[in-house]
């Protein structure tokens, strides 16, 4: 009988020690979960399923425009034969775009980049004001290109006419001041003399100079081909 009672205390007190006691004193039975490990069953976080955006590479193709192909201009410097020096540089921007089978390979607003070729003044006796440039490069889409160009020539209006006006008008003055005091043989005389007055005038006066502002409307074409990268 004793026997059996320890026997029984003996069951009864490993009972008791079963349970693992926690910090707090309550006992605790299981295995805890990460708070970053999601429950079975769980939907993916977004993050997951958010596939990676890899950005696109562009593309680029190249186009030959070729001689001959015609670059319409607006000057952006001015340009004159009494104030333009050879060398100086030049300025201007395609007032047209250049387009390929209905694709657009230079935009209006392409900016070139030229300098002065040769300036003559306008004699005093004959000659005519002109002044001469050209250009050789462009920037299109971020990038300079080497490019030749046809020169482009102004050359002021002939003074011709208005010579001989002056000089008609100072044998007229002459004549009439020679009939006035001298009669007929007065009026001879003072034709020479006024012709001559006139002529004085012709040579003391340089002709008209060519002026261009910025603004101002030019053409040249390319003399040699031009490829150009243009996006796709």
């Amino acid at each position: 009988m004793k026997w059996f009672s320890v026997m029984a205390l003996t069951a009864v007190c490993a009972g008791c020690n079963s349970g693992t006691p926690a910090s707090d004193g309550v006992a605790t039975t299981g295995t805890a979960v990460p708070a970053d490990t999601a429950a079975p069953g769980a939907a993916p976080a977004a993050a997951a399923l958010a596939p990676a955006v890899t950005p696109a590479a562009e593309t680029f193709r190249e186009v030959t425009l070729p001689a001959g192909t015609q670059l319409r201009l607006e000057l952006k410097s001015p340009v004159a034969s009494d104030s333009s020096r050879v060398e100086d540089a030049v300025s201007a921007a395609l007032r047209q775009p250049v387009v390929v089978n209905g694709r657009t390979v230079l935009p209006a607003g392409t900016e070139l980049a030229g300098a002065i070729t040769s300036v003559e003044r306008a004699g005093r006796v004959k000659g005519r004001a002109r002044v001469a440039y050209r250009f050789n490069s462009l920037r299109a889409q971020g990038q300079r290109y080497d490019i030749r160009t046809a020169p482009v020539a102004h050359q002021a209006a002939a003074t011709k006419g208005s010579d001989a006006k002056k000089i008609a008008i100072g044998a007229g003055a002459g004549a009439a001041l020679g009939a006035l005091l001298g009669g007929g043989g007065g009026a001879a005389k003072g034709a020479a003399i006024g012709g001559a007055g006139g002529t004085g005038v012709v040579l003391a006066t340089r002709g008209k100079d060519v002026r261009l502002g910025p603004g101002a409307n030019v053409t040249t074409r390319l003399t040699a081909p031009l490829t150009i990268r243009v996006r796709e």
